[in-house]
Protein backbone atom coordinates (compact mmCIF):
# COMPACT_ATOMS: atom_id res chain seq x y z
CA UNK A 1 0.00 0.00 0.00
CA UNK A 2 1.40 3.61 -1.36
CA UNK A 3 2.46 5.85 1.38
CA UNK A 4 0.89 9.51 0.83
CA UNK A 5 2.89 10.85 3.38
CA UNK A 6 6.21 10.02 5.41
CA UNK A 7 7.36 12.31 8.10
CA UNK A 8 8.10 12.65 11.92
CA UNK A 9 6.01 13.21 14.52
CA UNK A 10 8.01 14.66 17.25
CA UNK A 11 6.66 16.58 21.12
CA UNK A 12 3.20 15.95 20.59
CA UNK A 13 1.40 18.26 23.52
CA UNK A 14 -1.99 17.28 23.97
CA UNK A 15 -4.74 19.01 26.64
CA UNK A 16 -7.46 16.53 26.64
CA UNK A 17 -11.38 17.81 27.99
CA UNK A 18 -14.03 15.75 28.63
CA UNK A 19 -16.90 17.24 26.66
CA UNK A 20 -20.97 16.18 26.70
CA UNK A 21 -21.44 13.27 23.32
CA UNK A 22 -24.15 15.73 22.29
CA UNK A 23 -21.70 18.44 21.19
CA UNK A 24 -19.80 16.20 19.57
CA UNK A 25 -22.42 14.52 17.31
CA UNK A 26 -22.83 16.40 14.90
CA UNK A 27 -19.51 16.00 13.74
CA UNK A 28 -19.50 12.29 13.84
CA UNK A 29 -18.62 10.97 9.99
CA UNK A 30 -21.41 8.80 9.10
CA UNK A 31 -20.61 4.87 9.75
CA UNK A 32 -18.39 5.70 12.98
CA UNK A 33 -19.11 6.30 16.33
CA UNK A 34 -18.09 8.28 19.86
CA UNK A 35 -14.98 6.20 21.33
CA UNK A 36 -15.90 6.82 25.00
CA UNK A 37 -12.97 5.81 28.09
CA UNK A 38 -14.29 5.35 31.52
CA UNK A 39 -17.58 6.17 30.41
CA UNK A 40 -16.04 9.61 28.46
CA UNK A 41 -15.76 11.27 25.40
CA UNK A 42 -12.86 13.77 24.85
CA UNK A 43 -11.81 16.60 22.73
CA UNK A 44 -7.67 17.55 22.25
CA UNK A 45 -6.15 20.16 21.63
CA UNK A 46 -3.22 19.53 20.16
CA UNK A 47 0.29 20.70 19.31
CA UNK A 48 3.64 19.00 17.75
CA UNK A 49 6.20 18.59 15.03
CA UNK A 50 6.05 17.88 11.32
CA UNK A 51 9.63 16.92 10.50
CA UNK A 52 11.79 15.71 7.49
CA UNK A 53 8.11 15.65 5.50
CA UNK A 54 7.82 13.96 2.55
CA UNK A 55 4.73 13.27 -0.45
CA UNK A 56 4.76 9.85 -1.98
CA UNK A 57 8.62 9.68 -0.96
CA UNK A 58 9.46 13.30 -2.39
CA UNK A 59 10.73 16.14 -0.05
CA UNK A 60 9.23 18.93 0.43
CA UNK A 61 11.15 22.02 -0.73
CA UNK A 62 11.95 24.38 1.84
CA UNK A 63 8.18 23.33 3.58
CA UNK A 64 9.35 19.98 5.13
CA UNK A 65 9.52 21.21 8.74
CA UNK A 66 6.53 22.69 10.06
CA UNK A 67 4.22 22.98 13.51
CA UNK A 68 0.98 21.94 13.36
CA UNK A 69 -2.12 22.76 16.18
CA UNK A 70 -5.17 20.96 15.81
CA UNK A 71 -8.44 20.14 18.01
CA UNK A 72 -9.64 16.39 17.37
CA UNK A 73 -11.72 14.00 19.11
CA UNK A 74 -12.20 10.33 19.35
CA UNK A 75 -14.44 7.46 17.35
CA UNK A 76 -14.35 4.44 16.19
CA UNK A 77 -15.91 2.04 13.59
CA UNK A 78 -16.74 -1.76 13.51
CA UNK A 79 -15.50 -3.52 10.31
CA UNK A 80 -16.64 -7.29 10.86
CA UNK A 81 -15.06 -8.57 14.18
CA UNK A 82 -12.48 -5.59 14.17
CA UNK A 83 -12.92 -2.36 15.88
CA UNK A 84 -10.96 0.58 14.48
CA UNK A 85 -10.32 2.99 16.59
CA UNK A 86 -9.59 6.79 15.13
CA UNK A 87 -9.92 10.62 15.07
CA UNK A 88 -12.29 13.00 14.00
CA UNK A 89 -10.14 16.93 13.06
CA UNK A 90 -12.38 19.94 14.20
CA UNK A 91 -9.71 22.04 12.69
CA UNK A 92 -6.17 21.74 11.41
CA UNK A 93 -3.78 24.60 11.59
CA UNK A 94 -0.09 24.56 9.73
CA UNK A 95 1.83 27.69 8.65
CA UNK A 96 2.08 26.67 5.23
CA UNK A 97 -0.68 27.49 2.45
CA UNK A 98 0.74 24.45 0.17
CA UNK A 99 0.53 22.13 2.79
CA UNK A 100 -3.27 23.12 3.44
CA UNK A 101 -4.25 23.26 0.00
CA UNK A 102 -3.26 19.58 -0.29
CA UNK A 103 -4.74 18.37 2.70
CA UNK A 104 -8.24 20.01 2.03
CA UNK A 105 -8.27 19.38 -1.27
CA UNK A 106 -6.77 15.89 -1.58
CA UNK A 107 -8.10 14.96 1.82
CA UNK A 108 -11.30 16.69 2.33
CA UNK A 109 -9.89 17.92 5.85
CA UNK A 110 -9.99 21.29 7.30
CA UNK A 111 -6.61 22.76 7.54
CA UNK A 112 -6.19 26.46 7.56
CA UNK A 113 -2.56 28.18 7.58
CA UNK A 114 -1.11 30.96 9.82
CA UNK A 115 2.04 32.03 11.59
CA UNK A 116 2.88 29.30 13.50
CA UNK A 117 6.35 28.78 15.77
CA UNK A 118 7.92 26.65 18.21
CA UNK A 119 10.02 26.70 21.38
CA UNK A 120 12.00 23.71 22.73
CA UNK A 121 14.38 23.50 25.57
CA UNK A 122 15.74 20.45 27.39
CA UNK A 123 17.45 20.27 30.72
CA UNK A 124 19.01 17.50 32.43
CA UNK A 125 15.44 17.06 34.50
CA UNK A 126 13.37 18.86 32.52
CA UNK A 127 11.95 19.27 29.08
CA UNK A 128 9.95 22.23 28.19
CA UNK A 129 7.90 22.41 24.79
CA UNK A 130 5.51 24.95 23.42
CA UNK A 131 3.57 25.55 20.28
CA UNK A 132 2.55 29.25 19.15
CA UNK A 133 0.15 30.78 16.53
CA UNK A 134 -1.29 33.52 15.48
CA UNK A 135 -5.28 33.81 15.93
CA UNK A 136 -6.61 37.07 14.83
CA UNK A 137 -3.98 39.54 15.57
CA UNK A 138 -2.60 37.64 18.90
CA UNK A 139 0.05 35.21 19.55
CA UNK A 140 -1.92 31.72 21.43
CA UNK A 141 -0.36 28.78 22.45
CA UNK A 142 -0.11 25.34 24.21
CA UNK A 143 3.03 24.71 26.48
CA UNK A 144 4.14 21.50 28.74
CA UNK A 145 7.08 21.30 31.24
CA UNK A 146 7.54 17.44 31.64
CA UNK A 147 10.24 14.76 32.77
CA UNK A 148 13.13 14.05 30.43
CA UNK A 149 13.43 10.49 31.23
CA UNK A 150 10.43 8.00 29.46
CA UNK A 151 8.15 5.99 29.60
CA UNK A 152 6.28 3.52 28.27
CA UNK A 153 2.67 4.39 28.51
CA UNK A 154 0.19 2.44 31.28
CA UNK A 155 -1.43 0.14 29.31
CA UNK A 156 -5.46 1.28 30.16
CA UNK A 157 -4.83 4.12 31.19
CA UNK A 158 -6.20 7.59 29.45
CA UNK A 159 -3.06 8.70 28.06
CA UNK A 160 -2.96 5.13 26.11
CA UNK A 161 -6.83 5.69 25.35
CA UNK A 162 -5.28 9.68 23.73
CA UNK A 163 -2.92 8.34 21.75
CA UNK A 164 -3.53 5.00 20.44
CA UNK A 165 -6.10 5.80 17.48
CA UNK A 166 -4.52 5.06 14.02
CA UNK A 167 -6.97 5.74 11.72
CA UNK A 168 -8.47 9.17 10.66
CA UNK A 169 -12.08 9.65 9.23
CA UNK A 170 -13.49 12.70 7.38
CA UNK A 171 -16.92 13.35 6.25
CA UNK A 172 -17.58 13.94 2.90
CA UNK A 173 -21.37 14.45 2.60
CA UNK A 174 -24.03 13.83 4.56
CA UNK A 175 -24.20 10.18 4.60
CA UNK A 176 -20.53 9.27 2.85
CA UNK A 177 -17.27 9.34 4.72
CA UNK A 178 -13.66 8.14 4.29
CA UNK A 179 -11.42 6.13 5.96
CA UNK A 180 -7.22 6.19 6.20
CA UNK A 181 -4.72 4.96 8.07
CA UNK A 182 -1.82 6.01 10.24
CA UNK A 183 1.33 3.93 11.13
CA UNK A 184 3.62 4.84 13.85
CA UNK A 185 5.12 2.08 17.06
CA UNK A 186 3.67 2.70 20.40
CA UNK A 187 5.34 5.91 22.01
CA UNK A 188 7.26 6.92 25.06
CA UNK A 189 5.44 9.55 27.09
CA UNK A 190 6.97 11.88 29.57
CA UNK A 191 5.63 13.13 33.02
CA UNK A 192 3.80 16.62 32.38
CA UNK A 193 4.97 18.65 35.44
CA UNK A 194 3.45 22.08 34.61
CA UNK A 195 1.42 23.20 31.37
CA UNK A 196 -0.19 27.12 29.95
CA UNK A 197 -2.92 26.77 27.52
CA UNK A 198 -3.71 30.34 25.81
CA UNK A 199 -6.38 29.51 23.63
CA UNK A 200 -9.45 31.22 22.45
CA UNK A 201 -11.69 27.93 21.43
CA UNK A 202 -14.59 29.86 20.27
CA UNK A 203 -12.56 32.14 17.61
CA UNK A 204 -10.54 29.08 16.52
CA UNK A 205 -13.03 25.80 16.30
CA UNK A 206 -16.45 27.37 16.89
CA UNK A 207 -19.34 28.58 19.53
CA UNK A 208 -19.97 24.57 20.48
CA UNK A 209 -16.26 24.72 21.82
CA UNK A 210 -16.36 28.02 23.41
CA UNK A 211 -17.11 26.44 26.80
CA UNK A 212 -13.43 25.46 26.96
CA UNK A 213 -12.09 28.62 27.41
CA UNK A 214 -13.51 28.93 31.50
CA UNK A 215 -12.33 25.00 31.88
CA UNK A 216 -9.04 23.14 32.44
CA UNK A 217 -8.10 20.37 31.08
CA UNK A 218 -8.64 16.62 32.05
CA UNK A 219 -4.86 15.53 31.49
CA UNK A 220 -2.23 17.41 29.80
CA UNK A 221 0.52 14.32 28.02
CA UNK A 222 3.43 14.54 26.25
CA UNK A 223 4.91 12.29 23.76
CA UNK A 224 8.16 11.78 22.23
CA UNK A 225 6.70 10.75 18.73
CA UNK A 226 8.65 8.88 15.88
CA UNK A 227 8.56 8.44 12.50
CA UNK A 228 5.07 8.21 10.69
CA UNK A 229 3.69 7.06 7.67
CA UNK A 230 -0.35 7.73 6.49
CA UNK A 231 -1.05 5.30 3.82
CA UNK A 232 -2.51 6.87 0.11
CA UNK A 233 -5.23 4.38 0.17
CA UNK A 234 -8.57 5.89 1.50
CA UNK A 235 -11.59 3.87 1.85
CA UNK A 236 -15.19 5.73 1.33
CA UNK A 237 -18.12 4.27 3.32
CA UNK A 238 -21.49 5.16 4.07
Amino acid sequence: MTNFLNAKWENLVMANYSIAPEILLPYVPHGTELDFHDGKTFVSLVGFLFRSTRIFGLPIPFLGTFEEINLRFYVSRKVGDEVRRGVVFINETVPNRLVAWIANYLYKEHYVAVPTNHEWAVGQKLKHVKYQWINGNEWRSIYAEARVKNRPMRVGSQEEFIFEHYYGYTSIGERRSEEYQVQHPKWLVNEVTRYEIDCDFESMYGKDFAFLNKVVPDSVFLAEGSAISVKWNRTRFG
